[in-house]
């Protein structure tokens, strides 16, 4: 053969590489077979070849061939794999294709045995020990991105977690890629001492300067019995969020010189040592019968299969992290893990290193936040009357969007509600967005500055958007069906108010001067989202990718793809879930509010001892967010003359004439409005939310007699009850 397209070989090459570390076409159901044998996505398989997702599924249905180059390509591709997967390797008496990898699995040097005839470990078993071994059930080939992406290490060989289950009267840790491992311990110091000494858990740390994460494990009802620990919360336990300190489990523990943080025994447990120079001694553990996987993030994970449940919890740690608590704690973790606090310094005369605050960080010192914005009973508001209400003169309140009004005549003739969603909007908004790491100072009648993070002090009652500025020329749009981009419910603001510093920038975008009055700005500045950004944008795309939906799709095409793609894979559904979570609860984490603790209005909570308390980081991403948002609307507006009917955080609904996003989407040949709305998975552009019919929004908002009513709050699935009308 000649002239080969070495670049389509290559890119086959590497996808067989990573199946075994490193002419006519068969049959279609030999294709499909081979495919799935070496646990390759069609995803996978499109982007080596250089194609869409949707002609691997027409060439695997007979819908079509490839052709020219692809078709030597895709030859070449299974061909190999059939070298490799052949079709008499399956186990005597079974039809089924071996274990795919796994998302998060153990990487190849980890001690497994295949399926089909165990072998033996590569360390030695303790005496009467199993080796490891093949968990059967359902695995992913989502892994072989991040296999192929670099090396493992061999302290964390088996994964960064195990689900710990009993089985037949023998306890079992099950790991990501199937991985089972016997697990000899009969109490509970001692299953925490085999965790840390022979279970080779954990994760490497993400930073150069961070440290490794500890080795989880999840504990089962089973597991939980085993180790003489409840199976359920009582009451007074669950809202202590622990069990007591005198237990008999917390005092084996105590035995055995391990300790519990401040938080005690609860759902997400830490038990520790204290730390002897770099050598951390710590095993977290996750117990969901205890409520630790919330299933308003976690769907229905606790309820899974310990395999499967180690293979969710498996995605999420592999490409966001090891869970440290609830998806919001995570969240904030990851931000910490990214920019660690401190760093070591270089070696000084004597070739000693020392502690020293690590650039681009938020430092290991809590920072006072400006009296604007600082929420109701902080201390900073100690001195205001007991019953006095800050309006927006004296308080920061950037939040997003619960805007609704009512139709035109227009639009009540107009056939369909549409929503679109803007994917990973807040995720979106801190991506490059410049965010204060030091203290604030307080300036008087500053110049405003859009590089400058803060909090300004400012009237936008002024500014008239049925005249604004989009791009470099001025548009007349109809003003009143418009939010205003200054407040969350989009009113027009009457007077000063502060503002974070991308709301006002954006008010200097729309064309019209700003005067601050004051300002609380910080100089000591940086991007520090952007690394938590992009770990949990790829997160995202990487698990979209593996449930069939691409960056790389025409509108059509995503449109179709996103059509049903939680039924595809509900485990990896979960982990798109709780990857979204992680987004919004890290935010909110930022300005965590005091739950309990028998906390009165003007004395300090737990949350502002933490350098990760700022909420002035909160609002100017929420503030960024709601911007963008503002004008993807008003270039919508001022293209095609459409104006949205309710706007609810990232859901905007417009009246159309279909029920499809391109019914009223400005596509040309293809291409969308620049500026505007565009379709696709990446953060920052649209899916389809939901349609209703536009008679639809009219009943409910008559049957609960609000004209206004939120519909962006029920365009999903059209259900509206009493208990959730907008009150």
């Amino acid at each position: 053969m000649t002239d080969q397209p070495q670049p389509l070989f290559s890119a086959v090459d590497a996808l067989l590489a990573a199946v075994d570390g490193g002419g006519v076409l068969p049959a279609l159901e030999e294709r499909v077979r081979l495919r799935e044998a070496a646990g390759l996505t069609q995803a996978a398989v499109a982007q080596a070849l250089g194609v869409r997702v949707a002609s691997i599924e027409a060439w695997e249905a007979g819908r079509a061939e490839p052709k020219a180059e692809r078709l030597e390509a895709y030859r070449r591709l299974l061909e190999g794999l059939s070298r490799r997967f052949p079709a008499s390797a399956a186990p005597s008496g079974s039809t089924e294709a071996p274990p795919r990898p796994d998302p998060g699995a153990a990487p190849p040097s980890a001690p497994v045995a295949p399926a089909a005839a165990p072998a033996a470990p590569s360390r030695p078993a303790a005496p009467g020990r199993q080796p490891a071994r093949r968990a059967e059930g359902k695995q992913s080939a989502a892994c072989l991105r991040t296999a192929a992406a670099g090396g493992t290490d061999s302290r964390f060989a088996n994964g960064p977690l195990a689900v710990v289950d009993v089985e037949d009267g023998r306890v079992r840790a099950y790991c990501p890629g199937g991985l089972v491992l016997d697990v000899p311990a009969k109490s509970l110091p001692a299953l925490v001492d085999w965790t840390l000494t022979e279970a080779r858990l954990g994760q490497p740390k993400l930073s150069g300067p961070g440290k490794d994460a500890d080795p989880l494990l999840v504990l089962t009802q089973a597991a939980l019995e085993r180790y003489g620990l409840p199976v359920t919360l009582t009451d007074e336990e669950r809202l202590a969020g622990r069990i007591p300190e005198g237990h008999k489990a917390v005092k084996q523990l105590a035995r055995a010189h391990w300790k519990l943080t401040k938080r005690g025994f609860g759902p997400w447990a830490r038990i520790y040592r204290p730390a002897t120079g770099s050598e951390r001694a710590c095993v977290q553990l996750c117990i969901p019968s205890w409520n630790a996987l919330d299933a308003r993030h976690w769907g229905h994970a606790g309820q899974l299969p310990p395999a499967e449940l180690a293979r969710v919890l498996g995605v999420y740690a592999s490409r966001v992290m090891t869970p440290r608590g609830s998806t919001a704690v995570t969240g904030l973790e990851l931000m910490t893990a990214l920019h660690p606090p401190t760093r070591a310094s270089r070696p000084d005369a004597e070739g000693k290193r020392y502690s020293e605050h690590n650039p681009g960080s938020l430092g290991q010192n809590p920072v006072d936040c400006a009296p604007c914005e600082a929420p109701d009973g902080h201390p900073l508001l100690a001195g205001l009357p007991r019953f006095h209400v800050r309006g927006p003169a004296e308080k920061l309140f950037e939040e997003a969007y619960d805007w609704a009004r009512q139709m035109t005549d227009g639009e009540c003739m107009l056939r369909y509600l549409v929503g679109i969603d803007v994917n990973m909007a807040f995720a979106a908004g801190a991506n490059g967005l410049t965010v204060g790491l030091g203290g604030a100072t307080h300036v008087k009648a500053p110049a405003f500055d859009p590089k400058l993070p803060g909090s300004w002090l400012v009237d936008l009652s002024h500014i008239d958007l049925s005249r604004v500025k989009v791009g470099k020329e001025w548009v007349e749009l109809d003003g009143s069906l418009l939010p205003s981009p200054f407040t969350p419910k989009g009113e027009r603001p009457e007077g000063p108010a502060w503002y974070a510093t991308p709301t006002v920038a954006y008010a200097v975008e729309l064309g019209y001067a700003v005067r601050p009055i004051e300002a609380y700005v910080r100089h000591e500045s940086g991007r520090y989202l952007d690394g938590w950004y992009q770990r949990l944008r790829d997160a995202y795309l990487a698990t979209m990718a593996d449930l069939g939906v691409d960056a790389d799709c025409t509108p059509a095409d995503f449109l179709a793809a996103m059509d049903g793609y939680k039924a595809r894979d509900p485990e990896l559904a979960i982990v798109v879930s709780a990857i979204k979570a992680t987004v919004k609860g890290g935010l909110g984490k930022l300005r965590e509010r005091p739950r309990g603790e028998g906390w009165k209005p003007g004395q300090p909570w737990r949350a502002l001892a933490r350098p990760t308390w700022r909420p002035d980081i909160r609002a100017a991403v929420i503030s960024r967010t709601r911007t963008n948002l503002h004008r993807k609307i008003v270039k919508h507006a001022a293209f095609t003359g459409q104006y949205p009917v309710a706007i609810l955080s990232d859901c905007v609904v417009y009246a159309a004439n279909g029920p499809s996003p391109l019914d009223f989407l400005p596509y040309r040949e293809g291409k969308p409005l620049p500026g505007g709305f565009k379709l696709g998975i990446n953060p920052g552009l649209v899916k389809h939310e939901g349609t209703q019919t536009v008679l639809w929004g009219e009943e409910v908002r008559e049957r609960f007699d609000a004209p206004e009513l939120n519909l962006a709050r029920y365009i999903k699935d059209g259900t509206v009850t009493d208990a959730d009308n907008g009150e």
